[in-house]
C-alpha cells in the first residue's frame, strides 16, 4: 500500500523521504542485529566494536526522522490519514533506536568478557535468531503496509516468549552447576531480556501498521480479534 497523493508534489516528496529514512534506518538496525547474533558466536571483538559505533548513527537517524516529522507536521498541519502516518514514523523509529540498543548490549557483553570461558545457551541461539526473523518481517510489512503480515507477528512473538522461557531455565540450571559463573550468567539473563523485547517491539510495529491502514488502536486487543482484522 502506497501513502496517500496529495495536490503538493513537494509534500509527497517530503512523506517519502520520511519514509525511506525510516527503511533505510530499518536496514541498518537489521544488520545490526544479524551481526550482534554472529559475535555471540564468533567472539569477533572488531565486529562487536562496529556494532557499538553503528549503533551512534542508528540514534542520529532517530533524531533526524523525529525533527522531519515536526517540521512537516508544523508546516503542513496534516490531519486524519496523513497525521496517522506521521505518528506511526515517529514510533516506529523509537522501536528501532531501542532494538539498536539491544544489539549494542550483545556487544558490549562479548567485549567485557572476552578471554573468559564462551557461554552460549542453545536457546539464546533460538530466541535470536527468531527475532531477527521478526524484525525483517516487520520492515517488509512495513514498506508494504500489509495488515496481513503484521496480524502473522502477533503469533511469532508467542515463540520468542517461549524460547526466553526456556533460556531462563537454562541458563539456572547452568548457575547452579557452575556458581562461579553467576556473575556473568546474570549479564547474560539481561542481555536476553533486552532480545526478548526485540519481539515485543516487531510486535509494536505490526500494531503501527495496523492503525494506519485500518485506523484502529490495537495494542490492548485479544489476539483472536486482531486475526479478524484481515
Amino acid at each position: 500500500m502506497e501513502i496517500a497523493d496529495h495536490v503538493s508534489g513537494q509534500f509527497n516528496r517530503e512523506l517519502n523521504v520520511i519514509r525511506n529514512s525510516l527503511l533505510a534506518m530499518g536496514g541498518i538496525v537489521e544488520q545490526q542485529l544479524r551481526d550482534s547474533l554472529h559475535v555471540l558466536h564468533s567472539q569477533d571483538l572488531e565486529l562487536a566494536h562496529r556494532i557499538i559505533e553503528v549503533d551512534r548513527q542508528v540514534n542520529s537517524m532517530e533524531v533526524e526522522i523525529n525533527e522531519a516529522c515536526t517540521c512537516i507536521i508544523a508546516k503542513r498541519q496534516p490531519a486524519a490519514r496523513d497525521l496517522r502516518f506521521i505518528q506511526i514514523i515517529i514510533k516506529t523509529v523509537s522501536d528501532l533506536e531501542r532494538i539498536g540498543n539491544s544489539a549494542r548490549k550483545v556487544a558490549r557483553l562479548v567485549r567485557k568478557h572476552a578471554g573468559q570461558p564462551h557461554i552460549l545457551p542453545q536457546h539464546l541461539d533460538g530466541m535470536s535468531r527468531l527475532t531477527n526473523k521478526m524484525l525483517h518481517r516487520a520492515l517488509d510489512a512495513f514498506a508494504r503496509m500489509d495488515v496481513e503480515d503484521a496480524v502473522k507477528l502477533y503469533q511469532e512473538d508467542a515463540h520468542v516468549d517461549e524460547q526466553y522461557g526456556l533460556l531462563i531455565q537454562e541458563l539456572m540450571n547452568y548457575m547452579a552447576e557452575n556458581p562461579r559463573s553467576i556473575p556473568q550468567v546474570l549479564e547474560l539473563i539481561r542481555c536476553a531480556h533486552s532480545i526478548e523485547r526485540i519481539g515485543d517491539r516487531c510486535q509494536n510495529i505490526s500494531d503501527y501498521i495496523i492503525y494506519y491502514v485500518k485506523g484502529k488502536d490495537v495494542r490492548h486487543t485479544q489476539i483472536e480479534d486482531i486475526d479478524d482484522l484481515n
